[in-house]
């Protein structure tokens, strides 16, 4: 009987609670002809009538007797194990969540989303991870990584889902005391300063970069470097001026570094920061739950790095 049809399970138990064909093909939505077909099938299958018509309707046989039973037990077992929606409880999850994020993002994202977790799921982990894009998508989509929140432009398939939170922008620093004053550069004065500049692991550089490539303009650069830690002291000690996000350049000057913050001179693009996640974790309770997190903790109007500063 390797080739059963498990929906004659349904049929069973319908007979068996009903005692008629008519009824129990109401309760299961089907047609009687169709009960009558199923019953039919059932028979055959099991080499006996399993319902026997009487006066008081259609009688279970023993064998029936102990068929509903087990069926009702097997339709059970199903209702709970594969049928029921799976569920997430962040009071009682020792979960460990994976977000994918530069180190710029540690800073923007991670703050907030810790004191919320340790509120809200005392028990969970945070996990913190820095990948190329290859090896990012492979995460996502084998579940190795839960989100990645931040400036990802590579995850633009339709195997990914995305989310917008809120936009930032580049502002320029300069040593506290530098000669130029005032609140934005001149491109005079952009293009005759030595520039620092970071190539980090992040992407949100890239947008500056190719900015000024598209516009054909010409830095004079003095200093090439993977790290954003090492800028303030640089800028700080220096006449070099070095463009970057601005929630890290307003941390920099807020954390008492020897710098300020001036606008630049040019209508950079914006950086649109946003959640990602594969499609297969879209249904998954622990992903829905961390996206809803993230979702609520970080917009504009929530922004704690504001702009203008």
């Amino acid at each position: 009987m390797k080739d059963f049809d498990l929906n004659l399970l349904r049929v069973v138990v319908a007979l068996y609670d009903a005692g008629s064909v008519g009824r129990a093909a109401q309760a299961l939505g089907m047609s009687q002809p169709a009960m009558s077909a199923a019953l039919a099938r059932l028979r055959k299958a099991f080499g006996e009538p399993l319902f026997v018509r009487t006066a008081r309707g259609m009688s279970p046989t023993a064998r029936a007797h102990a068929l509903a039973a087990g069926a009702r037990e097997v339709l059970a077992r199903i209702a709970d194990d594969v049928l029921s929606e799976a569920s997430f409880d962040p009071a009682s999850a020792s979960a460990t969540f994976t977000i994918a994020m530069s180190d710029v993002g540690e800073m923007v994202f991670l703050p907030k989303i810790l004191e919320s977790l340790q509120r809200e799921a005392p028990h969970a982990v945070v996990r913190s991870v820095s990948l190329p894009p290859a090896r990012l998508e492979q995460a996502l989509e084998s579940g190795e990584a839960d989100l990645a929140v931040g400036y990802f432009p590579d995850l633009k398939s339709s195997a990914f889902f995305q989310q917008r939170l809120f936009t930032h922008r580049f502002v320029c620093l300069l040593r506290a005391d530098h000669p130029i004053r005032g609140r934005r550069l001149t491109l005079e004065q952009f293009l005759s300063l030595g520039h620092a500049v970071v190539r980090a692991e992040g992407r949100s550089q890239e947008i500056f970069e190719k900015y000024l490539e598209r516009k054909k303009i010409a830095r004079r650069i003095v200093l090439l470097t993977p790290h954003f830690m090492s800028i303030p002291t640089i800028i700080g000690k220096t006449d070099l001026v070095v463009t970057l996000p601005h929630a890290i350049g307003l941390f920099f000057s807020q954390a008492g570094a020897n710098i300020k913050v001036m606008e630049p001179p040019l209508p950079i693009p914006r950086i649109e920061l946003r959640q990602h996640w594969h499609r297969n974790a879209h249904h998954d309770p622990k992903n829905k739950w961390l996206r809803r997190l993230v979702a609520g903790l970080f917009t504009d109007a929530s922004d704690e790095w504001p702009y203008p500063f």
